[in-house]
């Protein structure tokens, strides 16, 4: 077995990942998934009456090793995933089902636990609410029905696990083989920036001229700025067609059939262990609690939303027709349009604003809002990482290590699309202690030479901030126990750090300090600045809608029997809401990875709009403070929530930072839709 892949030796404890060849994952996996199983089969078989150290505790240093091989190797599997890589993924798919299943049903566990958990009270504040969580978990999965209840649930789990591993690698396949070539003669309307990254994307794959991928960095801008109308189209279709069949890998990557046996599987699960359905199962645990409260979040914002989408829809329809084009206005027309409008509108061109927004910059503004929030400082660090353009720093406190953070920001062939955080170790006190790896991973456009500025788009640069926003939860946390630490934290609440951390974006203060010009270093106008923030909600019932019919056919699909025709439910349910014919889902059911590329946001999509709810209430109280920056704020955010973990329920955690729950008025005004 290669030490490399559990006993990492690289700089500040890093992987060494130039030291790591895809052959050696097989055997590494077969030894540290058996040590793991032996592991927990010594507490489960233990002789011992059931203590907190013997049991709970234990429980945590179980599969350690296990835990730092699949973190490399899943990273590696989502930023460059290949054949072999893929292959690894279906075989290690059902044997960690059957791994999850034997440990988190085992009915000796359970009684263990049990027992611990009846004494808890007793034990301090967060072992207690690690007992209780462990508790919950195992009954949650099974470990309390009978053998018959629990031999089904673990094929379910085992048949699951090779369901979810091919929707994603259909998807993958579908966006890494999509390339659309663009004539010379066919640029009207792109502007410089845009024409680059079409030729760094084409030269990428060994092609001439110019290119169109899947990409959304590059998709998007393409289909707001494209004159012409076919191109738009046939961008479009293929983007909306991944997983479908219908897309570049043709029926050998329809995820349709796939989604409706998830869904089947899901509610017989639901079933077997005594709820309604899978929503009900899912909900439980969430700060929501129930469908019916997340429907009426959602229904609340649906109806402004939708208004002003159809006030927008009506100015679009007139430009198209003014055009020349007769007939309705077309899903591929939308961005083209809204972003002709918005040039009108607001003056604004967002070819003039990327040269202030480059990858460094950003960064730069990111960094220094951390420190000016968390006295956080951040040190380049040289390491071999996976890929060249893929960069470490270190990040101290007052000379403290407080975490490595990895960023990998460009698109490349292979890599899953969208951007996420994860991390590669969790921050614990256990022992001698561990402080976090963090990964934040995006897919921007990469620039057109080496050494060549980055250029960002405004929405990339909400990403940017976004992503780091769950950096800074692994970051500032300090939890004793692991699988309590960082972003383990209720579903419906993990993204309030991050969608909170998108709001010192939009700040005057630090764009006026980092957006400046790549070339002269001139500070982005004033002028300038404040018609891009304008800018930002003028398109606010567009995005809002995309966003809600995705999270209402996600919940559709979860509560009551599930549909044997999921497109065909799709469309009953967005013809329920009279949805704009122009706006389709922002993640429409055969590329849904929120949802069907595992179990995480399953009857979860909501979460962004919860968390939003709170993220608009809880950068208020820095507003109210007078000053966006106020260090008591940012303490009390950091004591009550950042540093936290999952050590107390989501909403214990929210009010011991706010004091009161929040409504929904704030969102609406974020948005513009008050």
């Amino acid at each position: 077995m290669n030490q490399e892949l559990t006993r990492w030796t690289g700089p500040e404890g890093l992987p060494r990942f130039d030291r790591i060849a895809d052959t050696d994952f097989a055997p590494a996996f077969e030894q540290e998934l058996a040590a793991a199983l032996a592991a927990v089969e010594a507490i489960a078989a233990n002789p011992a009456p059931a203590s907190f150290e013997n049991t709970v505790a234990a429980m945590e240093l179980v599969d350690e090793g296990l835990n730092r091989l699949l973190a490399v190797f899943y990273t590696l599997a989502a930023v460059d995933s290949n054949e072999a890589r893929q292959a690894l993924q279906r075989d290690f798919a059902p044997k960690l089902a059957d791994y999850g299943s034997r440990t988190g049903m085992d009915p000796r566990l359970h009684a263990r636990v049990s027992a611990i958990a009846a004494e808890a009270d007793a034990l301090p504040p967060e072992d207690a609410r690690l007992t209780r969580l462990m508790l919950r978990d195992l009954t949650r999965a099974g470990a309390g029905l009978g053998e018959a209840a629990r031999a089904r649930l673990a094929e379910i789990r085992s048949r699951m696990a090779v369901l979810t591993t091919q929707f994603t690698q259909n998807v993958l396949a579908d966006e890494r083989d999509f390339v659309m070539p663009v004539a010379d003669d066919q640029l009207a309307g792109l502007p410089d920036w845009l024409r680059a990254a079409m030729r760094a994307a084409a030269a990428e794959r060994d092609m001439a001229g110019q290119v169109v991928t899947l990409n959304r960095s590059l998709i998007v801008p393409f289909l707001e700025h494209a004159s012409e109308r076919a191109l738009r189209e046939t961008a479009f279709r293929a983007f909306t067609a991944r997983g479908s069949g219908a897309g570049a890998g043709g029926e050998a990557t329809n995820n349709l059939p796939l989604v409706a046996e998830i869904l089947s599987l899901r509610h017989e699960r639901a079933a077997l262990l005594g709820y309604a359905d899978f929503a009900a199962w899912k909900l439980e645990t969430q700060m929501a609690g129930s469908a019916e409260r997340v429907e009426d979040l959602l229904t609340a914002v649906w109806r402004p939303a939708r208004a002003r989408a159809a006030e927008d829809e009506a100015k679009l329809t007139q430009m198209l027709h003014a055009d020349g084009v007769n007939g309705a206005l077309e899903a591929w027309d939308w961005r083209y349009y809204a972003a002709r409008l918005k040039r009108e509108t607001h003056d604004l061109d967002e070819a003039a604003v990327k040269p202030y927004l480059t990858l460094e910059a950003m960064l730069g503004a990111v960094f220094d809002v951390a420190h000016r929030l968390f006295r956080l400082d951040f040190a380049p660090l040289q390491a071999p990482l996976w890929a060249p353009d893929v960069r470490a720093w270190r990040v101290t406190r007052d000379g403290r290590l407080m975490a490595i953070f990895v960023g990998d920001f460009f698109a490349r062939p292979g890599k899953r699309s969208g951007a996420w955080c994860s991390a590669l170790q969790m921050q614990h006190k256990m022992g001698d202690g561990q402080r976090p790896i963090v990964v934040n991973v995006c897919n921007f456009t990469p620039p057109e030479a080496p050494g060549a500025p980055a250029f960002l788009s405004w929405d990339d640069a909400r990403t940017l901030f976004h992503e780091f926003g769950h950096a800074s939860h692994h970051i500032l946390s300090e939890v004793t126990w692991p699988s309590i630490s960082g972003t383990s934290v209720a579903q419906d609440f993990v993204e309030l750090p991050s969608q909170l951390y998108e709001h010192w974006l939009e700040q005057p203060a630090v764009l006026d300090a980092h957006a400046r010009h790549h070339a002269t270093g001139e500070v982005l106008p004033a002028s300038l600045r404040d018609r891009l923030l304008a800018a930002g909600k003028a398109d606010a019932g567009f995005s809002t809608v995309e966003y809600l019919e995705s999270a209402l056919v996600d919940l559709d699909f979860h509560r009551g029997a599930p549909p044997a025709d999921p497109l065909a439910r799709q469309g009953e349910v967005l013809a329920g809401l009279g949805a704009p014919e122009a706006i389709p889902m922002r993640h429409a059911t055969p590329h849904f990875a929120h949802v069907f590329a595992g179990d995480s946001y399953a009857a979860g999509y909501y979460s962004y709009m919860w968390s939003e709810v709170m993220d608009a209430d809880a950068f208020a109280a820095f507003e109210e403070a007078g000053d966006i920056f106020d260090p008591n704020v940012a303490r009390r955010l950091e004591e009550t929530i950042l540093s936290r973990g999952g050590t107390a329920p989501a909403e214990e955690l929210w009010m011991a930072f706010r004091g009161r729950m929040p409504g929904v008025e704030p969102l609406l005004r974020g948005r513009g839709l008050a």
